[in-house]
């Protein structure tokens, strides 16, 4: 027959709440963190990636237009130049 020891019980209890304890010390520190992350992003200037995506698509359209318009321009000129007999 086992018996318990009433010393490894309570070193077993004060084990666990320490365990306790500091996990709850890490979710407090992680929270802390992520909060003091998002203040500082906050703070700056940065774009969401949506904004950055919907302007890389209008800068991509706009080069697209100057191209055509760069091609239609340089046939203008080509036909308005008198042939050299």
């Amino acid at each position: 027959m086992q018996t318990r020891n009433k010393f490894f019980d309570d070193m077993s209890q004060l084990m666990t709440n320490a365990m306790g304890v500091a996990q709850g010390a890490k979710t407090e520190a992680e929270t802390a963190m992520k909060g003091m992350v998002d203040r500082w992003l906050a703070d700056r200037d940065f774009v969401t990636r949506e904004e950055f995506d919907a302007m890389r698509a209008m800068a991509q359209k706009a080069r697209e237009e100057n191209e055509a318009l760069a091609a239609r321009l340089t046939a203008l000129e080509a036909k308005a130049k008198p042939k050299a007999k």
